[in-house]
């Protein structure tokens, strides 16, 4: 028999998004994306999309007190967050039910969607801050639900610490004023305030139209990481670096607001062993074909792939040392390694601003005779002249090889197979190989290799 191991447990009481965005979905998502077993208690049943709310079926509040009754009775509950509760009946059975069960509660003070629709009814306001605010671990409003609890308009980060103060007067331990809707030299600020204590949380301003759930999310993940046994002060920091990400990553649905993505980091380590494999796979390709070895540069040949969602040079897999030429054969020096090289690294990463399928590239030496044989296969070829690389391009460290595959991604107009250059003054001429994985970009060498060798 296996060994059983407990799973964190957390309640998102809120409203469901038909169109899989925000509320419930949005939060059991996070909760998933942190290892926690998410539950539910619906509040109200929208139908939206992207572009706005067509309609809200609110449930009757005994409804979502039995749901509540339902999970905590049995299963338990870790952490709970509040999102759409709409009507003050349903407000005061929910806070019945975090007394009832002592709950510890994320309250996101959810009043009105990004298109405009009222989540939370005026004469629920007074309920949700005397009934709710007072009994939460950590209450999570924006800045236009801020200026509706506290009164008076927020225009800067010191009137957002005067908010987060007078909000926690209401009895919350702690608030989260979240400071999307103040940008100031493109970065945002989130303003936390803890026993008594302000912490500015500052972070670069994502510009994104895949916003759609970002409050939801953010407040789902500080549920989690609580949920986990995190303190107030780490789940806040950590989920305020998971929501960036998220925004970043977002996905881009529909004709309005596409949604946050909750998921990326998940995604991202699950392709780190697939992307391993292909890149491992593609070396076996190259070594197995002899013919390669005269398509082996001076400074040697690199293959990699991107993860999905790269971020930075740490997200390419590569070959450590290179693949050289052992006696008449290729060989590869090391292992596919993340980080092992920043040339194929930056070649990958730039390609992907222009599409974001090609993942993967190699580079191969330069001649005629191998130029002509990636023609006569039908690959895509692009001819970038470094003699009119700017100086700023030469001048700044690894500022090279992305001007080169920006200027040939722009000027072809297509997503080329191989894009080559003549070198220059210490520079080797080099032709660079892209595709869809390491395996494609293998096989396109071997092609050529191929080629060239019937040629011959």
């Amino acid at each position: 028999m296996g060994i059983i191991m407990r799973i964190p447990t957390a309640l998102s009481i809120a409203g469901s998004d038909s169109g899989g965005g925000a509320g419930i979905q949005a939060d059991l998502k996070t909760f998933a994306a942190f290892n926690v077993h998410g539950t539910t208690a619906i509040t109200a049943i929208t139908a939206q999309n992207t572009t706005g709310i067509l309609g809200v079926h609110v449930l009757p509040a005994e409804f979502v007190g039995m749901q509540i009754d339902a999970v905590a009775s049995d299963i338990g509950v870790d952490a709970a967050k509040t999102g759409m509760l709409y009507t003050k009946e349903i407000v005061h059975v929910v806070s019945q039910k975090i007394d009832e069960y002592n709950l510890k509660v994320v309250v996101d003070p959810v009043m009105i969607a990004k298109t405009g629709y009222k989540l939370l009814l005026e004469e629920a306001i007074e309920a949700l801050k005397r009934e709710l605010i007072s009994k939460a671990l950590v209450v999570t409003p924006n800045i236009p639900e801020s200026e509706v609890i506290v009164g008076f308009k927020i225009k800067s980060i010191e009137d957002m610490k005067k908010a987060a103060e007078d909000l926690s007067k209401l009895g919350a331990e702690a608030v989260v004023i979240k400071g999307g809707h103040l940008i100031k030299d493109k970065a945002v600020t989130d303003i936390l305030y803890y026993k008594k204590r302000f912490y500015e949380l500052k972070k670069s301003y994502v510009q994104s139209k895949c916003t759609h759930g970002t409050g939801c999310t953010f407040s789902a993940a500080i549920t989690a990481l609580i949920a986990k046994g995190k303190n107030i002060l780490e789940a806040v920091i950590e989920a305020s670096k998971f929501i960036s990400k998220a925004i970043k990553f977002g996905i881009e649905i529909g004709r309005g607001y596409g949604s946050v993505n909750p998921m990326v980091e998940l995604y991202k380590k699950a392709s780190k062993f697939d992307v391993w494999s292909r890149v491992h796979e593609a070396v076996r390709i190259i070594e197995a074909n002899k013919a390669v070895i005269h398509l082996i540069p001076e400074v040697r040949m690199n293959i990699g792939e991107a993860i999905e969602y790269p971020e930075n040079l740490n997200d390419i897999c590569a070959i450590e040392g290179r693949i050289t030429v052992v006696n008449g054969k290729p060989r590869a020096s090391g292992c596919p390694k993340f980080g092992a090289s920043s040339h194929i690294a930056r070649i990958i990463l730039t390609a992907m601003k222009f599409h974001e399928n090609i993942r993967a590239a190699a580079n191969i030496r330069y001649s005629n005779e191998i130029l002509q044989a990636c023609k006569r296969l039908g690959f895509k070829v692009a001819f970038i002249d470094r003699r009119i690389e700017p100086k700023d391009a030469r001048e700044i460290e690894g500022a090279s090889l992305p001007w080169i595959i920006e200027r040939a991604m722009t000027s072809s107009g297509e997503v080329p197979d191989a894009i080559y250059d003549l070198g220059d003054i210490g520079k080797e001429p080099m032709i660079r190989i892209l595709g869809e994985n390491a395996i494609d970009v293998a096989n396109k060498i071997v092609r050529i290799a191929n080629e060239l060798n019937i040629k011959k």
